[in-house]
């Protein structure tokens, strides 16, 4: 898909669950717009934001955030309907299925990634999270992804959710260390997040969908610091 500027948008990298349970919630009624003041207090800033990138790419809100039919059609559909519609989703949505230079019934994981990078120049932990993100889709249209790239997808849950357990275990063996007794005093006139926050840059809707999604894994990063 390519945004107003030009540009191939960022494929959606939010958490899949957290797309299914929105448009979930969109069964109790549509507001006219969909923006910050309406899903404010539910997300963060970062997580909404990555919600919002994907309900654009998928054609679900405009470039002003006003629902469009497909949106209203998902939103009431059950059953073998929804999953129709949400396989005519991914298909208009990632060039890659609609341009039929990928067979995902048949194709590899790296050949996943290689379509990925090629169409939307993602890479890394990016492209992990969009192809987590298209993998959750497809399964919840009913398409039958290949055995190579739904095995690929589960060694690699595994290994992330291992290295979660690995950190919080470090974590709680860390607050068992001593704390050093002699420390250098803060300014009491300005506290030390503060200080911190002070040297992160402003955020800039002009930037580019690779520089926002930085900005906003740094962010996060600051958050679960305890900023």
């Amino acid at each position: 898909m390519v945004n107003d500027k030009g540009r191939k948008s960022l494929p959606p990298y939010v958490s899949y669950r957290t797309f299914r349970n929105f448009v979930d919630g969109l069964q109790l009624g549509i507001p006219a717009r969909i923006d910050r003041s309406y899903w404010g207090d539910r997300y963060s800033g970062s997580t909404g934001t990555q919600l919002m990138t994907a309900l654009r790419f998928l054609g679900l809100i405009d470039g002003n955030g006003i629902p469009t039919t497909r949106l209203r059609q998902l939103a009431s559909a059950k059953g073998a309907q929804r999953s129709d519609i949400l396989k005519q989703i991914a298909y208009t949505s990632f060039d890659f299925l609609s341009e039929r230079s990928l067979d995902p019934q048949v194709a590899t994981y790296a050949q996943l990634e290689e379509a990925f990078y090629n169409t939307y120049q993602v890479t890394s932990d990016v492209a992990r999270k969009c192809i987590k993100f298209f993998v959750s889709l497809e399964s919840d249209a009913g398409v039958s992804l290949s055995p190579f790239i739904m095995k690929k997808s589960k060694t690699i849950r595994a290994d992330s959710v291992r290295g979660k357990t690995t950190k919080k275990t470090g974590a709680r063996t860390n607050r068992n260390a001593a704390i050093p007794l002699a420390a250098d005093p803060i300014p009491a006139q300005i506290a030390w997040y503060e200080m911190v926050l002070a040297k992160f840059p402003t955020f800039d809707p002009t930037w580019a969908d690779d520089v926002k999604l930085k900005w906003f894994e740094a962010f996060d990063a600051l958050l679960k610091r305890g900023f």
